[in-house]
């Protein structure tokens, strides 16, 4: 069985109404997120019941027992260990008696980081997230529902990834009301969810009820067993720390507090996969090996290495954000220098930038890499001052973008958090010509976005080159939902965008094509 052939047997009830999905039971089974590495499997699950004994998740003659990530029994977390790159196992799920929880279901490793892979398929989207009951104070719905989102995952499965990367925002319940954000206790669903008493733990109090009523229509109800046979790779953003990225004279919400950083990390530990270890990727850097986890993972720096074809460098540009003006950083300096450390190295034939903070556009956001805010005028720029705005961030910036373009590769970076589906060259950053190489840059397209979510109707403008950047655009920013699949091959990059936006007919959803693609080569 070849990969695409395997992908297509774990993903082939996903592409098909839900009245005929009849292949595959789901049992006791809520949701299921694997990550996978060439040597483990790290499983998310939820139950439809709580289970009193550790279930056992079985590979062949292997298994790992499962370590309980909420305080009722549903959650639990499954790292399997030993096991072969590369390679098709038939998963189990068993409760502690032996009973199955569910049917069998494929997942196949990662190659080897020594493998000659020749091909690397991947999915990639932004902005999941989003409770389907919300409804604004102003009669507004929030978000896409459920279904609408559903079936624009199962779209891309049909596409028979290698693997899929969620770029943040996987959770939206902002707990401030600044200007893009909203005010959950405003709403009814808010009043119903109930509210979080940040004096207390997480889980174990009533906070653990609130943060389930939050998040699990979000997470665990939108993605069921989808996504069971591919591996995810799941990056943070502002609102999975639950905050919007903002800064007044009455709050500055990032970098998180204790009661955001432990929000976010509970709904990581239960919901979705950490980081495996990977070549390259220090120990030392921030967020790995916390004894809370399972061994060795991280939590917000990872790389997704696929033979020696592609090394994805994922980073979150949230949690560890310094205000130290001219020496700040969107990373810690520890990681910018993993960062620029893999661009030089001569691993892979592609290596790849995937930072959750959009690089190549702005929408006036405080925490953005650019000092570009509107003005009163209602024109993005820099002739008024970005409150709070760190020069360092558009350093650091800068020297990622020089380090990539200086790369004999293609230099690629994916984003999300904007809300639009756009790919441009970067031919020019300030004083730096980058013409001989030019910077790659592709916003990869959001899933949930409905309602006043658009840029162009939250922040007064849609996503705009900032000033001091040269755009050669392939794709202006289009605020459409959807994502993207890009194709890796030794000495190329090809991408596709699927989009579709709420008003248009939902006929449509069910043959999704691509409407626009592009292809860069790596230059020898």
């Amino acid at each position: 069985m070849n990969r695409r052939e395997f992908v297509a047997l774990g993903a082939s009830t996903a592409a098909v109404p839900a009245a005929a999905q009849t292949a595959w039971d789901a049992g006791a089974v809520r949701h299921l997120l694997p990550g996978a590495s060439p040597e483990r499997i790290l499983l998310k699950a939820s139950f439809t019941r709580p289970l009193m004994q550790p279930p056992v998740l079985r590979a062949q003659a292997l298994s790992a027992t499962g370590r309980q990530t909420d305080g009722d029994g549903f959650y639990w977390s499954f790292n399997l260990t030993s096991l072969q790159p590369h390679t098709t196992y038939h998963l189990r799920l068993h409760d502690s008696g032996g009973k199955p929880l569910c049917d069998p279901w494929p997942l196949r490793t990662l190659p080897h980081p020594n493998e000659n892979t020749t091909s690397l398929r991947l999915m990639v989207y932004t902005c999941a997230g989003g409770h389907e009951d919300l409804v604004r104070p102003n009669g507004v719905v929030g978000f896409l529902p459920n279904a609408h989102r559903r079936q624009l995952l199962a779209t891309g499965l049909a596409q028979n990834p290698d693997a899929v990367i969620a770029i943040g925002d996987h959770v939206y319940w902002d707990q401030h009301n600044g200007k893009a954000a909203l005010n959950m206790a405003e709403t009814e669903l808010g009043r119903r969810v109930g509210q979080f008493d940040r004096s207390l733990p997480v889980l174990g109090t009533p906070n653990e009820a609130v943060l389930k009523r939050a998040v699990e229509r979000q997470i665990s109800a939108l993605y069921g067993s989808l996504f069971r046979s591919v591996p995810v790779f799941f990056l943070q953003d502002d609102h999975d720390y639950f905050e919007n990225d903002e800064a007044t004279e009455s709050i500055i919400t990032f970098p998180p507090d204790d009661f955001m950083m432990r929000l976010a990390r509970t709904v990581q530990s239960m919901f979705y996969p950490e980081f495996l270890p990977a070549p390259g990727l220090p120990r030392v850097l921030s967020g790995v090996g916390a004894p809370d986890r399972a061994p060795g993972v991280s939590e917000s720096y990872g790389t997704l290495r696929w033979g020696k074809l592609a090394e994805i460098l994922l980073y979150d540009c949230r949690r560890y954000l310094t205000l130290r003006g001219p020496l700040a950083g969107f990373v810690a300096p520890e990681a910018e220098a993993w960062l620029l450390a893999r661009m030089k190295a001569q691993e892979t034939n592609h290596v790849v930038n995937l930072p959750s903070v959009p690089i190549g556009w702005s929408a006036g956001k405080w925490g953005d890499w650019y000092p570009d805010v509107l003005d009163d005028a209602g024109k993005l720029g820099i002739a008024k001052p970005k409150y709070f705005w760190q020069s360092g961030w558009r350093a650091q910036h800068d020297r990622l973008l020089a380090a990539a373009s200086a790369m004999e590769r293609i230099p690629l970076f994916l984003s999300g958090d904007l809300h639009a589906l756009a790919e441009a060259r970067i031919l020019r950053n300030g004083p730096r010509n980058l013409e001989r190489n030019p910077v790659l840059s592709v916003l990869t397209g959001p899933i949930s976005t409905a309602g006043t979510g658009w840029p162009s109707s939250v922040r007064g403008t849609p996503p705009l080159a900032p000033v001091g950047l040269e755009l050669q655009a392939g794709l202006e920013p289009l605020e459409h939902n959807g994502f993207t699949i890009l194709n890796f091959t030794p000495d190329r990059v090809e991408g596709a965008f699927y989009g579709w936006k709420l008003g248009q007919p939902e006929a449509k959803l069910n043959n999704l094509q691509p409407f626009h693609r592009f292809r860069a080569e790596r230059r020898l």
